[in-house]
């Protein structure tokens, strides 16, 4: 077992508490407000505002669970090394497998709706475009990362004001053509849109994910996760109430781009929706950035423990940029591959599925703390565990037996590797 001082490491420890905190918001703010509101809209209907704040709920026990885990064990791959230091190895292997084949379609989520926003006439190539340059501007090192992330968020700032001043100061009316979602007849509508706005919290795993890049770790993470979490979810209530307040849920729900839509609805702010369209753009490039460098992370180390197929070629660290840079050239692939095949809602799904799995494997590795290392009560753990389990599989049937079945071919492959050794 660690102790919360730093220890030795294979990577650099160069980011302080307000680097942590830019890092997890920029993998925050994009991925909800202009990916996930539109199906979460389509499920719980004028209930959404409900379902941001259940999914928050959940999102907050994941993340003091999260973070009090880093604060001991700060290393990279969050709840794989937590599983695999406080469960079993097999449950940190299926934590590490989940979040990486589910943050690949995050990442491929985001790419394909930058590419909606910034292309729509040729979204595939340009996905693949935006995957293999940021791929590139990773590979040049995290103090790279963290400042291009920093850039983009004043970009998605001025972008959420201006479509939350549209939103609260427009007439209601619908915006986009489709026909109205059905208004939710019990509890199960509002967990389900729940499920799919969890997408949208998932992005402060990234502060766990660069527990040997933080200085100070014990205090950092457990500082930087409340924070990057509280500012995210004011913003997605303030966003999803304009929404609401502007226009219909079943408007959202069939509008790919429901936040322009609303800012070109404007009486006076019409003219600045391309503010709107660029801020989304570069959120989701911003969001990409973030969500490659963060599965790399986990890639690394499965691949340092033996845990990857070419885990010794994967574990490599550049002596120049001190990032590992096989790995991210592997993740990048990966993501490309996967904007050719998926559309945005089939990634959000299939993504929220494997990550709400994942942080099930955190809580219940929290749930194992001593007293004297636990910073926040046990029932946290608990409820982020038994929430976790429930939204996952209150998804719809498709997506959590595709989910179930990538999860049971690596826990496949992972014993027949085992057996063959």
């Amino acid at each position: 077992m660690t102790t919360g001082a730093p220890e030795p490491t294979r990577l650099a420890r160069r980011l302080g508490t307000f680097d942590a905190v830019v890092v997890g918001l920029g993998s925050m703010l994009g991925a909800g407000v202009f990916a996930a509101f539109s199906p979460a809209a389509a499920a719980a209907g004028e209930w959404l505002v409900a379902s941001v704040l259940v999914a928050a709920t959940v999102a907050t026990a994941n993340a003091l669970s999260s973070a009090q885990l880093a604060a001991r064990h700060p290393e990279s791959g969050g709840a794989y090394a937590y599983g695999r230091r406080r469960l079993h190895p097999v449950a940190g292997y299926l934590a590490g497998w989940g979040f990486v084949v589910g943050k690949t379609a995050s990442c491929a989520a985001m790419a394909l709706t930058f590419a909606t926003y910034a292309a729509p006439e040729a979204a595939r190539p340009v996905a693949i475009a935006a995957v293999v340059a940021l791929t590139a501007l990773n590979l040049l090192g995290v103090r790279k990362t963290l400042a291009a992330t920093l850039a983009i968020l004043a970009a998605v700032v001025a972008a959420l004001v201006l479509a939350a001043i549209a939103g609260w100061t427009g007439s209601r009316g619908p915006v986009a053509s489709g026909a109205a979602a059905g208004t939710p007849t019990d509890l199960a509508d509002v967990l389900r849109g729940a499920s799919i706005m969890f997408f949208a919290f998932a992005g402060y795993a990234r502060i766990a994910t660069l527990g040997e890049e933080v200085r100070d770790p014990a205090r950092t993470i457990p500082r930087a996760v409340p924070v990057a979490l509280g500012v995210a979810l004011v913003a997605y209530v303030v966003v999803a109430g304009a929404l609401l307040h502007a226009t219909t849920p079943g408007a959202i729900a069939a509008s790919e781009t429901p936040l322009r839509d609303v800012a070109d609805a404007h009486d006076t702010l019409a003219a600045a929706a391309w503010v709107v369209s660029l801020g989304a753009a570069v959120a989701c490039l911003g969001v990409l950035l973030s969500l490659l460098a963060g599965v790399t992370r986990t890639v690394f180390a499965m691949a340092h423990d033996g845990e990857l197929p070419a885990g010794r070629a994967l574990a490599a660290v550049s002596t120049r940029s001190h990032v590992p840079h096989r790995a991210q050239v592997a993740t990048g692939l990966a993501v490309a591959l996967v904007c050719l095949v998926v559309d945005v809602g089939e990634a959000i799904g299939f993504s929220a599925f494997c990550v709400l799995l994942y942080y099930a494997v955190a809580n219940a590795a929290a749930l194992r703390l001593a007293g004297s290392e636990r910073r926040w009560p046990r029932w946290v753990s608990m409820y982020g565990l038994v929430a976790c389990v429930a939204l996952a599989f209150l998804l719809p049937f498709a997506t959590v037996r595709a989910g179930a079945g990538v999860l049971a071919v690596g826990l496949v492959v992972r014993a027949a590797r085992s057996a063959f050794r």
